[in-house]
Formats: C-alpha cells, structure tokens, sequence
C-alpha cells in the first residue's frame, strides 16, 4: 500500500458533463462540447498542473470514460492520474461485479490502473467494500475511496479495509456554499482526523452558483439540472452576487471565488471542465485567500438562500 503516493492536487477535474452528448436537452448538463474543444481543455489543465481527472461508468453510462480515454491519448499515462467509480446500483449479475464494472472503465479508459476508485454509492457496505481489496493487491487499483457515503458507512468501509491492511485513501461527497451536510455531520472533521483527503463534487452546484444564470437567464431548458435548480435562481442571487463582488477585488470571477471557498474548508473541488477557459477560473481559484469576514458572510448569504440541493441519488448525512 503506497497512501504517501495519492497526489492530492488543489482541485480535481470533472467530466459529468462529459456524459452528455454535448446536445442541449440531453441528460444533466446539455454542454455543447467537441473532441477538439475537450482536448484543447485537457492541454490547458496539463499546462496549469491539474492532472487528476474524475470520471464515473454511470456519467453516461461509460459515455464519459470513454471520451475522457480518446482525450487523454495524447499524454503519457504517467503525467495524470485517473479517478473512477464502481457504482452498486448498475452492477451486473456475475461471479465479482466489482472487477467485472473496473475492466470496462479500463478498457473505456486505454489503461491497465485506476490511480483512485471509488465506491460511488452506498448499497451494502459489508458486501462490496471487501471486493476492492484483490483489486488493491493486484495493482489494478492503486488508491480505494468512498462517496456519498455518510459518516458510519465511511467507519464501516475504514473498518473493513483496515482489517485487510488497507484504509479508505479519500471521500468525496456533495459540499458546496449551499449543501454543507458533510461538515454539519462531522464528515469534514473525521477527514481531518484521520488524514483522509476530502473532494467536494457539485461545488458550483452545477453552475447556478457561478452568476452565469439568473431567472431572466435560465439554465438550458429540457436538462436535469434546469429542472433542479431554475427554481432557486431568485433565491442564490444575493450570494452569487456577493461572489463576484469578492472575485472582482481579486481579478477573478464568481464560480472562482465558490471554489476557493471549498478549498479554504479543506476540501478538494472536483470541478467539471468544459470550456479551456475553465481552466483559467481553477487557476485563479487555488491563487486565491478568502479572509475570515469573506467565508462568514458568503456562508450567512448561502443560509439565507434557504436552498435544498440534495441530489435525488443522495442520502441524508
């Protein structure tokens, strides 16, 4: 076991939206996106030092996996990591689902090793946490980590690897300005405790805190996430204003200043990438320091807001 190797980087790269056709109407996101466009993202992201890329067999049902897989043809394996998940809920029906849905991602991906695989949804932690561990022995997994797991699931799947010599490396959950359960269930606490890295997916909560969407300007209709969130944009528009009256001190951009929130709570963003000037915003984001008064004030915004972002995939924690 090789913990001290995990390269926790500032900020994880996501491909969700890389699930989508690129349509809009189609699944969560409905980002247009091109190969060349997705290629030109992943050449900044290497340039700037982000090399750990997110993905998951059910963001588009391997739709995702496989497009990040042709993009990343272009650099050596050894210059990014790659992050995946094993997800219950879409396991088949063989002898070991858990290595059977991993040699689809590596095959999806063109490699022979995940850097960090995850569990992505709790089902039974006894029964699929064990399967990671022949997985870690065999060097087709290098890291194991949960999500969306709540805090005694997180001590179970610990418990389990423990026994084996291992240990849960990472959690990711849902943790924006808006949805702070991980830090109100002591999640965050026992990630400090414990030396566990903590990524936070949906930290813009799928753009409607990045100020880019206002009830005159909506997010694209026919899309999940439109669905999710067209509803709350009058409520956020008081904190996302506040973010980009912080970004404008700093030269930056509201979803820069969300996310340099994330990162000074100790978490990890994964954020999803789908234009190259994204890059530039992450880029700004691990630059920037938010006082003390900043962090107050945008989390009363956020609990003014009065918002429920939870996920409808998502437990309480």
């Amino acid at each position: 076991m090789a913990i001290d190797n995990l390269k926790i980087p500032a900020v994880a790269l996501g491909t969700w939206a890389w699930g989508d056709s690129g349509e809009t109407g189609d699944g969560y996101f409905g980002s247009p996106m091109t190969q060349a466009g997705l290629e030109e993202v992943a050449d900044k992201a290497h340039a700037a030092g982000l090399t750990l890329w997110d993905t998951a067999i059910v963001y588009g049902m391997g739709r995702s996996e496989t497009v990040l897989g042709e993009v990343l043809k272009r650099f050596a394996r050894s210059d990014y990591q790659l992050s995946t998940k094993f997800t219950p809920q879409a396991a088949g029906a063989g002898d070991d689902p858990v290595t059977d849905m991993l040699e689809q991602s590596l095959t999806r991906l063109g490699t022979d090793y995940i850097d960090l695989y995850w569990i992505h949804n709790p089902a039974d932690v006894a029964r699929w946490t064990p399967h990671l561990i022949p997985l870690l022995k065999n060097g087709k997994v290098k890291h194991v980590g949960v999500s969306n797991h709540n805090l005694s699931e997180i001590k179970q799947a610990n418990q389990i690897l423990g026994e084996a010599g291992f240990r849960v490396e990472a959690i990711q959950n849902h943790y924006s300005l808006v949805y702070r359960s991980p830090e109100d269930a002591g999640i965050l606490d026992y990630c400090r405790n414990q030396g566990i890295p903590f990524f936070a997916y949906m930290v813009l909560e799928q753009g409607a805190l990045t100020g880019k969407y206002s009830p005159d300007n909506p997010l694209p209709e026919g899309t999940n996430r439109a669905q999710a969130y067209n509803g709350m944009l009058p409520q956020l528009k008081a904190l996302t204003d506040k973010l980009a009256l912080i970004g404008q001190s700093h030269g930056a951009a509201a979803p820069d200043v969300a996310t340099a929130w994330a990162i000074a709570k100790g978490a990890t963003p994964i954020i999803g990438v789908t234009r190259p000037n994204y890059i530039d915003g992450l880029v700004r984001a691990t630059r920037m320091t938010l006082t003390s008064d900043d962090i107050v004030e945008l989390e009363a915004l956020a609990d003014a807001a009065n918002v429920n972002t939870r996920g409808w995939w998502e437990q309480e924690m």
